[in-house]
């Protein structure tokens, strides 16, 4: 007997700038963030989605806003991305290898993200939240608008099974995940990074996400009188 499964669509929000003195949690889509939520509302339009469910961060919130636009987002404070330290006054040098090390591989719970949030710690918050709307019986087809790290969190626990952070996940602005999960919670992961905009990478540059935040650090530094 084929077994009951629900559907899961895991997004990133779209395209934002990090450093463009607006504080990381009050950061707004960018025109071309736009354009690329908008084409994900596109490639969505026909998913007759239950619930709608957000970090709460403005960026998530606009994303929803475009991809899903008549369903009122809830919001989990729990699924915020992962917090970073203050990398200001920070040796550019080890600026770079922080970003750019940053998810390699199986990264360790005690990694501290650009000398912020553990790894374990954003583990502790989001896969209870995911195991809570798991348990929630009440909807079949649920449209998640997160994070970069927040959803290699949840991708690495539909793989393995297990808490652990697969750091080689790449999670492009706008992109969707489609996931699978039946009545056990087990996962089948249908689609990873899928970029409506770019369908098959094509025209996006081979940088990492973390890789364009060094270059978009280096350029906010250089603009310092």
């Amino acid at each position: 007997m084929t077994p009951a499964r629900r559907r899961l669509y895991l997004m990133r929000h779209a395209q934002v700038r990090y450093f463009d003195g607006v504080h990381p949690h009050d950061v707004v889509l960018t025109d071309a963030g736009r354009a690329q939520a908008h084409a994900a509302a596109d490639a969505l339009r026909d998913v007759p989605f239950d619930r709608v469910i957000t970090s709460g961060l403005a960026r998530t919130l606009e994303t929803a806003s475009i991809v899903a636009p008549g369903i009122e987002p809830e919001h989990r404070a729990a699924l915020r991305e992962i917090e970073s330290g203050d990398i200001r006054g920070v040796d550019p040098g080890v600026v770079q290898e922080m970003m750019t090390a940053a998810f390699r591989g199986i990264v360790p719970f005690e990694t501290r993200f650009l000398g912020g949030e553990m790894i374990g710690t954003l583990l502790d918050r989001v896969l209870p939240e995911l195991d809570r709307l798991l348990a929630d019986e009440s909807w079949d087809v649920v449209l998640l608008v997160l994070h970069g790290a927040v959803n290699r969190a949840i991708l690495s626990r539909a793989l393995t099974g297990e808490r652990a952070f697969l750091g080689g996940f790449e999670q492009s602005p706008g992109c969707i995940n489609v996931l699978d999960v039946d009545t056990e919670g087990r996962f089948v992961v249908r689609g990873v990074n899928h970029t409506p905009y770019d369908p098959v990478h094509a025209a996006g540059p081979r940088m990492t996400t973390m890789e364009h935040l060094w270059r978009e650090y280096l350029d906010a530094r250089s603009r310092i009188p």
